[in-house]
């Protein structure tokens, strides 16, 4: 479709990480008012490593609303 082969490797990375995310598993904690992600899911080890981003801070932030 004419995307450059460059681009469709990014492509590729962003959607592969969406997907990681979606297998990530997110345990409530405290009646529903917390949740937590354990720190060895290969699912969010996935989506760092695709996305360049800091494991810790994205455990943090997807378990936090502000």
């Amino acid at each position: 479709i004419g995307v450059k082969e460059s681009h469709q490797m990014t492509i590729f990375r962003i959607i592969a990480a969406i997907l990681h995310l979606g297998n990530l598993e997110i345990r409530a904690e405290r009646d529903g008012d917390a949740c937590s992600i354990l720190s060895e899911d290969e699912h969010l080890n996935s989506f760092c490593s695709l996305l360049g981003v800091e494991h810790s801070q994205m455990k943090h932030w997807l378990c936090h609303r502000k």
